[in-house]
């Protein structure tokens, strides 16, 4: 129904829809049976279709159909005894296919379409089977060459070589002629073909090269001779792509031709010489595939098959091929390598082609030997052990190896030996080692029939421990170890010296095969020593040591190193004849020349001279290690050493002349490591006497010394070291000064050398490890012969500087060591009585502020030190060593967490850590562990230095309260460092640790603080001001300096000259040092409740300190450092014994809340004032008027505290007390706080003070109550009188100070008082001030004038007759003082005659004062006088004669201005006078008087003179 539904639609004449061609086409494919036989129906139907249609693409698909319907057709025919219609011929498609095949092949096949042409030549090739041979034959010369021009205009060719062997098929069916016309052209073209490099990535060009080989088989078989002659020229080009090629072709034909190519198998065979030497890897693989075809049939048995099987051989003995790296990272295999493909071509052959096991064995066995074949031996052995196992089912008993004259063949020595050699390295070549072994097993009864059955154990053992182990995993020194104890194992078995002796022969017939393998020829070199041993044979073992020692390569290291464990390992057995062998070969002339003056032999140089020479020592090393102990005690100095030495050292000219050379060097002290450590294992060490031992210690250090520090390059320092080691345990015992070099120079030689970068350890840093273990086995060493505190201090002086160093690498591996020796002195102590671990303290102050250390290890050794210390001391307190304390186990929980804190969590750590430190610390060790711990304040690792703040201040905390005798000392080391670092956090610490020791010990503290060089520099200040912390202490702190700066003397007199007139007053330190303290303590903010609870006692006791340091000088040797600090700029504040009271007492005030005293005090200059001794009294007065104004409320308790200074024995606190006394008096705030009466009774007692300044501030004072309080004058009116009048009366002078005051204050009094209390005092008074009126002071004049005016003026309306007698007294000197000098004066005087005025009840003489002598206008001095001269002689005549003397008086006075005025004063007088009174003068004794002013020297006053006699006139 499917077909008649389709053909309904494949009408004839119409052309169908594509899908129904291809419908059609795609139904023969997949229903061949059912389809066929409608064929001839549809191309009837089809054909004519063929031209009618047009387009490309719908011929494409009548293509298509046609390769189908033809497809279908041939498997078909190809199927008739199971096809419904077995009559189908294939002649009845002859006519339909011969039709469409010519509209194909002549007109559609030259279409431009490429994809056209490739359907058109896809039909073709199933067509040709259908067309008739006729047509075929015919058709033949224009149809292959037409389908190999397709070739060139196609890239994917597959499809043209599909159809070109379909094609091929058809015309050998037919046995075409013409073939044989076009097989050239045919040939090149496949040819060219398959030389095209195949892109494993393209399945079509994969597609066309199977389908060219298909094409090559059809020709092969039709025409081998013509292939042939064609292919194998071709092997001899030098072109990759023709040989690749052409080998694949070779293999194809080879394998699918095998009976054409039977006959040619020679001619093949000989073909092959060139492609054999051709290098290249793709030939090589083509090559290998060709002698795989080859072997499968027959040809290696040909003669040149033997070439062909060595070929593969060496092809597995190629190295393996690096692996690839993929663009995503990973990893990829070679692919398809020469040698894999080799390998797997050699086993398939072994085991699977019969025919070949003759062939193989025992051929292959010569490959075993040869060096070139090494990297084959895996493959070659387990080939061989296939064949050998199969040869062992064939004939068990028969020998596997029939030589048979072959000698060729490896004899079975030379078998054993390269099979147990290259079984050292057991995993190169892909695991030779157990393929090795398990020939070698297969092989036993040819190697020797006693072997069997014990190398069926041994080696299974063997193997099996292969397995456990991985290439990284195995140790080639215990897998050597195996394999010598196996050889040893089988020598017993065999016990025949003979075969034993042929073995040794043989193994060093070898041993110049293993040049290029340096590790297997030291391991036969082994092997050596290990069959010598056993052979009994004295000849031949010390002729074959003789040949070693001869033929050896001495510059190669690995066999220098194998030679000597060869003769170490034979002198196990053969000691004696070793030694002498060695001793012959020393005294030999071989070995004379060599260590000549000249060079060794005639071309080796002095180089190669000491690698002869240091193999030499190490054969001794290796035979003292090796052979029996009981035998080497008494050899070693007497032979072996001396030998050793003698080849050493050379002498020239007779002179020892010592190597420099590094390797031999290292040769003499690895031997010599070897010696010393055959003495010590031996049993009889313990007495051995090693006379050489300080000889050998002193070499092997002269060896660590010269190696650079900042490299390790050789393993000379570990052997040095080690040798050192077991020096050190031997006798006699070393001195303790060598023991000391030891540790220095090892320490300093490895300690040093710096980490390899990271990422580039590997060796070095192996080399490094293992000279770190033999460096801390040196150590432990040395401290086992001296197992007491004192050894363990020795050793730990010396690691200090490296632990203590600011490279991290050397922290570590000082700690790491110190961590190894304190477990092992604790692993090995025995105490047999309690005796003091004294130095437990400096020890664990050491190492504790490492647990802080940058680097995480350092601090995990640093806890572990701290933890094996405190068990110690547990130990010597009698603790058995299995105790285990709760606390100081603590110490590892905290260990575990220091790999990656942070700091807080850090040094919260290192607290705990002193926290238990402290806990089990005995007591007699704290001032030690604290004074190491400060030392660790200026650690370069501040991390460290931290730590040991917190553990300082922790410890003190802690356990304090017991230091109290070492205050003294660990302030002392406390400021010390403070002085070596500036770190802030180092002095925060150091603060707190003096403020916790001050908690507990106040007054050591402060006593040890006070005795600090002053001045005191930056860290000291800092540590006073720690003080103030808390209030508490700080009050203390203040009241301890208050006592201390008050309780000494303040200064002392001296004199600095003998002719001095006044002693200099110096200060005392112990104040100067106090008040200094009290100034850094209340500069810090948190003193400020302290000093105010201090307030009153601070402030007096500060203020009387600064009076007693005015004008104070600083004791010389101070006086030096404040000079060198002011000039070199240093001096943060001056030490000027003045100025440091006058800063604390600002202090007082500032911390005390008294800032505005301050500032006001500041604004009034009263600071500087103070300081100064001329100003100190005003410096005083203006801080009480301050703290009057600002600080009331603080005044009464203050004032307390100042009044008891009246009694001091120092003139100046009495001074400043009175002067800060009197000025309160100032201000009325005194008596707002009932201070008044007190105060005035406390001046008053002091009136009789032997001071004089004292009892003059006493009357300022009292007089200042007119100021402060006057509503209280009248009251105390009598009091404050009397005191004045008895100022007036102080004392002799002429210039009393106290007088002064006195009549200061009267005139501020006189106002004031009640008038009855001021008339019993007023004629004294003015008596008393009288005098003072022409006193040379200008204080005396001024003031005692003013007092004058102000008593005149308390005169009026009361008492004008009583005091009229005075006033007439003064009246001459007020008028001519008006001409004083000074203004002061001048301004008094005119004071005094306005108020003199009312007083001489004259109105119009009282109005000229009031008019002429106003304050602040000029005057006319001589209208002045004229007009009051006149008035007086008007009412006063009578007054003439005692107005004129009394200026008389004033002719000589020394001021100018006043002697003018004198003659001028008379001479008014004269002028308004009545004659009648010429009586009252004498005019004598005025003429001459005046006649005397005309001689003085100043003109006004001869002027004035000249005037006033002119006025005598009137009384001529």
């Amino acid at each position: 129904m499917v077909m008649e539904e389709m053909l309904g639609k494949f009408q004839p004449g119409v052309l169908p829809h594509c899908f129904v061609v291809q419908t059609l086409a795609n139904l023969s494919v997949f229903n061949v049976f059912g389809m066929v036989p409608f064929l001839t129906s549809v191309l009837s139907t089809m054909l004519p279709m063929l031209g009618m249609a047009k387009h490309d693409s719908m011929r494409v698909v009548f293509c298509c159909a046609l390769q189908r319907f033809s497809e279908s057709t041939l498997e078909y025919l190809a199927n008739l005894d199971q096809a419904p219609d077995p009559t189908v011929r294939k002649d009845t498609f002859a006519s339909d296919i011969s039709s469409a095949y010519d509209t194909l092949f002549h007109h559609w096949l030259q279409s431009r379409e490429a994809k056209l042409r490739l359907a058109v030549v896809e039909a073709l090739g199933p067509m040709s089977h259908l067309l008739p041979s006729e047509k075929l034959e015919e058709q033949l010369p224009k149809l292959l060459p037409g389908v190999l021009a397709l070739y060139k205009k196609h890239a994917e060719t597959s499809h043209v070589s599909k159809s070109l062997g379909q094609i091929l098929e058809a015309a050998v069916s037919v046995g075409s002629r013409t073939l044989e016309v076009q097989l050239d052209s045919l040939l090149a073209a496949l040819h060219a073909q398959i030389c095209v490099p195949v892109e494993t990535s393209s399945p079509l060009v994969t597609s066309n090269q199977k389908e060219v080989l298909r094409c090559f088989t059809v020709l092969a078989c039709c025409s081998p001779e013509r292939l042939l002659a064609f292919l194998l020229p071709k092997l001899d080009t030098s072109n990759e792509r023709t040989r690749v090629g052409t080998l694949q072709v070779l293999r194809h034909i080879i394998n699918s031709a095998a009976a054409q190519m039977e006959v040619k198998k020679p001619f093949i065979l000989s073909s092959m010489r060139l492609p054999l030497l051709d290098p290249n890897s793709k030939v090589k693989r083509a090559v290998v595939q060709v002698i795989s075809a080859m072997a499968h049939h027959g040809y290696l048995e040909q003669p040149g098959g033997e070439a062909m099987l060595e070929y593969i051989v060496q092809q597995c003995a190629l190295p393996p091929e690096a692996q690839h790296q993929k663009p995503s990272g990973e990893v990829e295999p070679p692919a398809d390598s020469v040698r894999d493909i080799s390998v797997s071509t050699l086993y398939l052959v072994s085991t699977t082609v019969d025919r070949m096991s003759d062939v193989l064995w025992p051929h292959l066995l010569q490959f075993l030997t040869p060096v070139r074949f090494t990297g084959a031996l895996t493959p070659l052995c387990r080939s061989l052990v296939h064949l050998a196992q199969k040869r062992q089912e064939a004939a068990a008993e028969a020998p596997l190896i029939q030589y048979d004259g072959n000698v060729t063949l490896p004899s079975p020595y030379a078998i054993a030996t390269r099979l147990l050699t290259v079984s050292s390295s057991p995993y190169l070549g892909g695991g030779r080692g157990a393929a090795s072994l398990c020939l070698l097993n297969v092989l036993h009864r040819d190697i020797h029939p006693s072997l069997g059955q014990r190398w069926a154990t041994t080696i299974a053992l063997l193997l099996e421990y292969l397995e456990e182990h991985t290439e990284k995993t195995l140790s080639q020194k215990e897998w050597e170890e195996k394999l010598l104890v196996f050889l040893r194992d089988s020598l017993a078995v065999v016990s025949d010296n003979t075969w034993i002796c042929q073995l040794s022969l043989e193994m060093c017939k070898q041993l110049p095969c293993y040049n290029g393998t340096p590790q297997e020829k030291n391991f036969l070199y082994k092997c050596v020593g290990t069959t010598l041993g056993a052979a009994s044979s004295k000849d031949v073992v010390r002729k074959l040591l003789q040949e070693l020692l001869e033929t050896a390569r001495y510059q190669e290291e690995a066999e220098r190193e194998g030679l000597a464990c060869c003769f170490g390992i034979c002198a196990i057995s053969h000691l004696d004849d070793t030694l002498a062998q060695l001793e012959d070969f020393v005294r030999s002339d071989v070995f004379r020349k060599s260590i000549g003056i000249f060079n060794i032999f005639k071309d080796r140089s002095d180089n190669d001279v000491d690698k002869v020479k240091g193999t030499l020592i190490l054969c001794y090393g290796h035979v003292a290690a090796q052979a029996p102990r009981e035998l080497v005690l008494a050899r070693a100095e007497s032979d072996i050493l001396r030998n050793m030495f003698q080849c050493f050292s050379t002498k020239v000219l007779g002179i020892k002349v010592e190597t420099k050379d590094p390797g031999l060097q290292l040769c003499l002290v690895q031997s010599v490591c070897m010696v010393c450590q055959a003495i010590c294992s031996s049993a009889q060490a313990g007495s051995f006497h090693f006379t050489r031992k300080a000889e050998l210690v002193a070499q092997m250090m002269d060896f660590i010394k010269a190696e650079p520090p900042d490299s390790l390059r050789t393993p000379i320092r570990k052997k040095a070291m080690l040798a050192c080691t077991h020096l050190v345990s031997l006798e006699p015992e070393l001195e303790e000064q060598v023991q000391s070099d030891i540790i220095h120079s090892c320490l300093h030689s490895v300690m040093a050398v710096p980490p390899e970068p990271e990422g580039e350890g590997g060796p070095q840093e192996f080399l490094y490890l293992d000279t770190m273990h033999a460096l801390e086995d040196l150590l432990r060493s040395i401290l086992r012969r001296n197992m007491t505190p004192q050894g363990l201090q020795l050793m730990v002086e010396h690691l200090s500087p490296w632990i203590k160093s600011p490279r991290g690498y050397e922290r570590v591996r000082a700690l790491g060591l110190s961590a190894c020796l304190l477990q092992f002195f604790l692993e090995h102590l025995h105490v047999s009585a309690l005796v003091p671990f004294h130095n437990l303290g400096l020890l664990v102050g050491l190492f504790s502020p490492r647990c802080a250390d940058l680097w995480p290890a350092t601090r995990q050794e640093a806890v572990s030190c701290v933890y094996s210390l405190l068990y110690l001391q547990l130990g010597y307190e009698g603790f058995s060593r299995d105790y285990r304390d709760d606390v100081a186990e603590r110490l590892l929980t905290l260990r575990d967490g220091l790999v990656h804190p942070d700091p807080a969590i850090l040094f919260h750590a290192c607290h705990s850590i002193a926290q238990i430190i402290a806990k089990r610390l005995p007591p007699d060790q704290l001032i030690n562990l604290l004074l190491t711990l400060f030392e660790s304040l200026g650690d370069p690792d501040k991390n460290c230095s931290r730590a040991a703040t917190v553990m300082i201040n922790c410890l003190l905390k802690e356990r304090g309260s017991m230091l109290l005798e070492k205050v003294p000392e660990i302030m002392s080391v406390l400021r010390s460092r403070l002085q070596e670092t500036r770190e802030e956090h180092v002095l925060q610490s150091a603060q707190h640790s003096v403020y916790v020791l001050a908690s507990q010990h106040c007054v050591a503290v402060v006593t040890s603080l006070l005795g600090s060089p002053l001045p005191f520099d930056s860290h000291t200040c800092s540590l006073w001001r720690a003080l103030a912390v808390e209030p508490g202490l700080s009050a203390q702190v203040l009241g301890l300096l208050l006592e201390r700066m008050s309780r000494d003397v303040p200064f002392k007199e001296s004199r600095a000259f003998l002719l001095s007139s006044t002693p200099d007053r110096v200060a005392t330190l112990l104040p100067l040092a106090a008040t200094c303290a009290l100034h850094e303590v209340m500069s810090a903010p948190a003193s400020g409740p302290a000093v105010t609870e201090l307030y009153p006692q601070l402030f007096a006791g500060l203020l009387l300190r600064v009076s007693c340091t005015v004008g104070v000088q600083l004791p010389r040797n101070l006086q030096a450092k404040e000079r060198r600090a002011s000039s070199s700029a240093l001096a943060s504040r001056t030490l000027d014994p003045c100025s440091t009271a006058v800063d604390a007492l600002r202090a007082v005030l500032l911390r005390g809340g008294s800032e505005d005293v301050v500032q006001r005090v500041e604004l009034e200059g009263g600071w500087e004032l103070l300081s100064t001794s001329a100003g100190h009294e005003d410096g005083v007065a203006r801080l009480a008027s301050a703290m009057a104004k600002c600080a009331g409320p603080r005044l009464p308790l203050v004032m307390k505290a100042l009044l008891g200074a009246h009694s001091s024995v120092y003139e100046a606190q009495r001074v400043t007390s009175t002067a800060f006394l009197a000025e309160l008096l100032t201000s009325n705030v005194v008596n707002d706080l009932m201070l008044l009466e007190s105060l005035l009774d406390n001046l008053a007692a002091r009136q009789k003070d032997p001071c004089a300044s004292v009892r003059r501030l006493v009357l300022r004072g009292l007089a200042n109550l007119a100021s402060g309080s006057p509503d209280k004058v009248r009251a105390h009116g009598p009091q404050l009188l009397t005191a004045m009048i008895s100022g007036l009366d102080d004392g002799d002078g002429p210039h009393s100070l106290v007088a002064l005051e006195a009549m200061a204050g009267l005139a501020k009094l006189l106002g004031l008082v009640e008038p009855e209390d001021l008339r019993a005092v007023l004629l004294h008074t003015a008596f008393r001030i009288r005098p003072f009126f022409d006193s040379e002071k200008v204080e005396f004049r001024s003031v005692s004038i003013r007092l004058f005016g102000h008593l005149n003026k308390a005169c009026h309306g009361g008492c004008e007759d009583v005091f009229l007698e005075q006033v007439v007294g003064g009246l001459v000197p007020l008028l001519l003082h008006l001409r004083d000098p000074q203004a002061s004066v001048a301004a008094a005087c005119r004071f005094a005659l306005r108020m003199c005025g009312p007083n001489l009840e004259c109105e119009e003489l009282a109005d000229v004062f009031q008019k002429h002598l106003q304050d602040g206008r000029g005057l006319h001095f001589g209208e002045f006088l004229n007009a009051a001269c006149k008035h007086l002689m008007c009412y006063f005549p009578d007054l003439l004669g005692r107005l004129v003397s009394t200026s008389l008086f004033y002719f000589k006075s020394s001021w100018e201005d006043v002697r003018a005025a004198a003659p001028m004063l008379t001479g008014f007088l004269v002028l308004h006078v009545e004659p009648q009174q010429q009586s009252q003068v004498d005019l004598e004794q005025l003429t001459a008087a005046l006649q005397l002013l005309l001689k003085d020297p100043a003109p006004k006053v001869r002027v004035k003179a000249a005037e006033t006699l002119g006025r005598l006139v009137k009384f001529a």
